[in-house]
């Protein structure tokens, strides 16, 4: 007769929307049941991931020279913070002399052209000369402008500043001592010479990179990229970094079968470096109603979990859906509200005196 009760009551466990169990508060206490409220929750872990700090490419910079020469002096190692337009090394470069000594003579033969070009000009007005040779005049003040231009540019794609090119020009006094100049403002990577070393026209020197900007190249498996979404929050495991995805890759790398996630790290920079591998959680917002409950406040059955809602004479047995879980924690979805008050302990005595069984957790 016991046995048909007990199966009545799973039974009744088991079809009814909300099972309500009725009990006092001296076997609310008996049981052992602790008392709580839900905590409201929008975002769930999705997944657990490794990653790669990575530097921008607009943030990082290769530095060379365009005239060959002898490396004589390095005024920056690996680790350096360096200023924007802070001297990094010098070179002995006999390409400059030659360079240089174009754009005196494109000085010097402008300068004898501008003579010509305001003499003509006023012979011109007075009607001493011929149309041809003013239109001569000005076509050869124009080719030596042109010259000027072109040496100067020069100067400066190798690496001369402004104020050496004007003072080369007031001065006329050759140099054949290059500077090397920090692009940006950052840390130096990487240092490819050493004094005595002779550096090619184009081969790099060093790597400078600015760290305002990182990124965390993530890889997720395939299967589980449909779940990431654009805008999703990054946490990296064990600190205070957090990141945002803005890039979903189409591309499957073949030797891990991992699909590129990137992210840009919105806090706490300092405590990552460029290089290094770091463990991240993906976090994804929900739009729904969730809320955070302890493991204890939980019980199964056939296959359903359910939590426990304090009422007026006992609890109610809420169906709930697990949307992820966080150590102790699980967050859940249902049909539940903010103020809520619940069994955060003693679900599974719940359970069993409303089947019926009797005992505790």
């Amino acid at each position: 007769m016991r046995v048909m009760i007990i199966l009545l009551l799973v039974s009744r466990f088991a079809v009814a929307a909300d099972p309500q169990i009725e009990l006092s508060q001296a076997q609310i206490y008996n049981l052992g049941v602790k008392l709580g409220k839900l905590e409201v929750i929008r975002s769930v872990p999705l997944l657990d991931a490794p990653a790669i700090v990575s530097i921008p490419p607009e943030n990082e910079y290769i530095v060379s020279t365009t005239q060959a020469g002898l490396i004589n002096e390095i005024k920056a190692s690996i680790g350096d913070q360096v200023q924007k337009g802070q001297v990094l090394a010098t070179i002995n470069s006999p390409e400059l002399l030659t360079l240089q000594l174009h754009h005196l003579k494109s000085v010097n033969d402008l300068k004898l052209a501008r003579a010509d070009y305001a003499r003509d000009k006023k012979l011109y007005k007075e009607g001493v000369i011929a149309d041809r040779r003013w239109l001569q005049t000005k076509a050869n003040y124009h080719v030596f402008v042109s010259h000027l231009n072109e040496t100067r540019q020069l100067l400066q794609i190798s690496g001369v500043t402004e104020d050496d090119i004007k003072a080369l020009e007031k001065n006329q006094q050759l140099s054949s001592q290059l500077k090397i100049f920090a692009p940006i403002s950052g840390v130096v990577l990487e240092r490819m010479v050493t004094i005595g070393e002779k550096a090619e026209a184009l081969a790099p020197l060093f790597r400078v990179a600015n760290f305002d900007k990182l990124w965390l190249d993530i890889s997720i498996p395939q299967q589980r990229i449909e779940f990431v979404q654009l805008g999703d929050k990054v946490q990296v495991s064990n600190s205070d970094v957090t990141a945002s995805i803005f890039l979903l890759g189409q591309h499957v790398d073949p030797a891990n079968q991992t699909v590129l996630v990137r992210a840009e790290v919105k806090t706490a920079k300092d405590s990552i470096r460029p290089g290094q591998t770091v463990a991240v959680k993906i976090i994804q917002n929900k739009a729904t109603l969730m809320f955070q409950v302890p493991n204890s406040a939980l019980a199964k059955y056939a296959g359903d979990t359910y939590l426990f809602l304090r009422t007026a004479t006992g609890f109610t047995a809420k169906p709930v859906q697990i949307v992820g879980r966080k150590k102790q924690q699980t967050i859940i979805a249902g049909d539940l509200q903010e103020n809520d008050e619940i069994a955060i302990r003693g679900a599974v005595a719940l359970k069993a005196n409303f089947l019926g069984l009797g005992g505790d957790e």
